[in-house]
């Protein structure tokens, strides 16, 4: 497989001779205002460019994978320029019904045994905070890719560290985890997805596998930074098994 980071929470993932597009953020840098209640209210999003063209990226996709409807994960300028009969999987029916009703034609619900093409594709759990916030962040999911000729992939999605994620790494043991993990926040409620030491949980939980370190540094309300993250990975020693990715930088696994 191969696992470009884009930008944000937007991943370009080819595996099993299939191409995902996963989380799609495609806006030209500072389309959007910021949002609110949070740090950098002077920069609009996203924050940073795109590491390449919108064509370049959504060139020869075969599926979409969108894991929850935040526009830092599924944006108007995704809405226009993706074809509108492209296979494009949703959490729940809440979400296709909404992308449905943008013209999407070809929209599946994902399931714990949902199959694309020979690769299976599980649905999974995720918690968009912690506390009270969870009632304004809403439902989120992840989703681990399963191939006899692949390793196993698990993209976590905008969840933080919890009881949910380690009962999917126990279950599905993945080699290659990606997570979110700008720890972002605004200024009340605590993180929204995973910091430095959720990261570091992951780690511990699956001490074998790759982990990439998505999410970072595109939205106004990060707060952990990549130079952050891997300081933190070289004192705890595993910074041979944290992969912090700059935008358009890719893996092969």
């Amino acid at each position: 497989m191969q696992i470009q980071q884009i930008r944000n929470a937007t991943l370009v993932v080819n595996y099993a001779g299939k191409k995902f597009l996963v989380d799609p953020f495609l806006a030209d840098k500072g389309t959007y205002p910021p949002l609110p209640d949070s740090a950098r209210q002077d920069q609009k999003n996203p924050l940073v460019d795109l590491p390449t063209s919108v064509d370049h990226i959504i060139e020869d996709i075969d599926a979409v994978i969108v894991t929850h409807l935040h526009l830092d994960h599924w944006d108007d300028t995704a809405k226009e320029v993706l074809p509108k009969d492209i296979k494009l999987f949703a959490q729940n029916e809440e979400d296709a019904t909404d992308i449905r009703s943008t013209g999407f034609t070809n929209v599946e619900v994902l399931q714990a045994d949902t199959v694309f093409e020979d690769i299976q594709l599980v649905k999974t759990k995720g918690e968009h905070g912690r506390g009270e916030i969870l009632k304004f962040a809403g439902l989120v999911c992840g989703v681990i890719f399963k191939h006899v000729h692949e390793k196993t992939l698990y993209i976590a999605g905008d969840t933080v560290w919890y009881d949910g994620v380690q009962q999917e790494i126990k279950t599905h043991q993945p080699e290659i985890i990606v997570v979110n993990a700008g720890d972002n926040q605004f200024l009340e409620g605590g993180s929204l997805v995973m910091g430095k030491e959720d990261v570091y949980q992951v780690n511990q939980a699956a001490p074998n596998a790759k982990i990439i370190a998505s999410h970072m540094e595109a939205v106004n309300h990060w707060t952990l930074s990549r130079e952050e993250l891997r300081n933190f990975v070289d004192e705890k020693g595993i910074s041979s098994n944290v992969l912090v990715p700059e935008d358009g930088e890719s893996y092969s696994f």
